[in-house]
């Protein structure tokens, strides 16, 4: 259930990228959000439990880990704009 909410919350990060802050304008918003939801996943699953902030139970939900989730998302989005305005990819 928690990767489910890791990729949700990145997709809709990546959403409000596209709609608020003009992010991927030429992808699109589905792109815009996929790029967060990978980004909330990898967040979540690989990045959070570097920095020790995974939960003592593994199926318990952590606002800690959303947070990495969520933050990771926010960096994949920006820089999937950059390297789009950058070299067009």
């Amino acid at each position: 259930m928690n990767i489910i909410i890791w990729i949700l919350a990145g997709s809709i990060l990546g959403w409000l990228g596209y709609a608020y802050l003009g992010y991927n304008e030429a992808r699109g918003a589905m792109v815009s959000a996929i790029i967060g939801g990978a980004g909330g996943f990898l967040g979540g699953n690989m990045i959070a439990p570097m920095f020790g902030v995974a939960p003592a139970v593994p199926g318990d939900f952590s606002a800690t880990v959303l947070f990495f989730a969520a933050a990771v998302a926010v960096a994949f989005v920006f820089v999937g704009n950059f390297v789009h305005r950058r070299w067009g990819v």
